[in-house]
């Protein structure tokens, strides 16, 4: 049986709706830590067949209150883009469909003895979507989406950085939800660089432990620009590792097409498109922003071909100064 002061916050609640559904949701959670699955079972089916008393839809992923705990290394973001905002490849896009099935048929397939894939890992250069898929990726699940503050994570003090992550992994243990970490390769680079220190690699250490013992109620993803500064034992405790390229000419076609859905132009946008190979969407997203600007700018009712030609050329230009950057690195 749930706790005393839980069943008094659900009769408490009883008539809102959210708030009920979000204490039922504990209650639940606490039954299946105790092991009592087959009540859990019952109690969650007998949840998601209920119609919420309003007409919004039905959240699939209530959310317990946020713990103290973890607060400070952890922040909600709400989801505004939908899968009709994202150009995927199409190998990406069945591993995606692949994991939202398993996500809905989990309590089958936990039945079974299986275990449902639910710790990815992002890879890929800056500005190809692995935030943005991310964020999609939750919204087409039901699931809120948290993004850890990496920033924050990683103290100056001894020891808190692993007690800071282990916080996190708790936090994401209990809440059902798209659990985001962005540059992963600040808490798991390579134990072999010679050049960290001790600390990190007592970081890594138990990040590692952590990822191997967790079992999220959603989904945990990680994302990095530099895969190949990861510890090599990072890979192997992922179920799933999703690779993020430059979009080839037909994706820059459907993302140009994308950016402009609204907008009138008096140019062929395809035949810029060959242009833009080799450019990240975060590049081309800039790059048809500001021809759109130049149109409002100008008072002009279209977006003209001169208009986009000088924002690429603009882009060209902020990208050789990024180059020159590097190599004085």
């Amino acid at each position: 049986m749930a706790r005393g002061e839980l069943m008094k916050k659900l009769l408490a609640s009883y008539g809102r709706d959210e708030e009920f559904r979000a204490v039922a949701e504990q209650i639940i959670v606490e039954e299946e830590q105790k092991n009592n699955r087959v009540l859990a079972r019952s109690l969650r089916k007998t949840l998601d067949n209920s119609a919420p008393s309003t007409g919004a839809p039905k959240a699939l992923a209530p959310l317990i209150p946020f713990p103290d705990a973890a607060g400070d290394f952890v922040e909600r973001i709400e989801p505004v883009h939908t899968k009709n905002d994202i150009i995927l490849s199409a190998s990406n896009i069945n591993v995606f469909q692949g994991l939202i099935q398993e996500f809905k048929r989990g309590e089958d397939i936990r039945r079974h003895g299986l275990a449902v894939r639910s710790k990815l890992l992002f890879c890929g250069p800056p500005g190809c979507g692995k935030t943005l898929c991310a964020e999609v990726f939750a919204n087409e699940l039901g699931l809120p989406m948290f993004v850890v503050k990496i920033d924050r994570v990683i103290s100056s003090y001894l020891g808190e950085t692993a007690a800071n992550v282990r916080k996190v992994f708790e936090f994401a243990r209990k809440q059902p939800c798209v659990l985001f970490l962005d540059e992963f390769d600040a808490l798991a680079r390579s134990r072999e660089d010679s050049t960290e220190h001790n600390e990190l690699r007592r970081v890594v250490n138990s990040l590692l432990i952590f990822i191997d013992r967790i079992r999220p109620k959603g989904f945990l993803v990680a994302a990095t620009n530099l895969d190949q500064t990861l510890d090599p034992a990072v890979w192997r405790r992922f179920d799933e590792v999703i690779w993020f390229d430059k979009p080839n000419a037909a994706m820059i076609d459907r993302y140009l097409k994308l950016n402009f859905r609204n907008i009138e132009i008096d140019f062929d946008l395809h035949k810029y498109a060959s242009h833009l190979e080799g450019y990240s969407y975060a590049e081309i997203e800039r790059i048809s922003t500001q021809a759109i600007k130049s149109s409002i700018i100008d008072r002009r009712k279209k977006v003209s071909g001169d208009d986009f030609k000088q924002a690429l050329n603009d882009e060209v230009r902020r990208r050789s100064g990024l180059a020159r950057l590097n190599q004085a690195d």
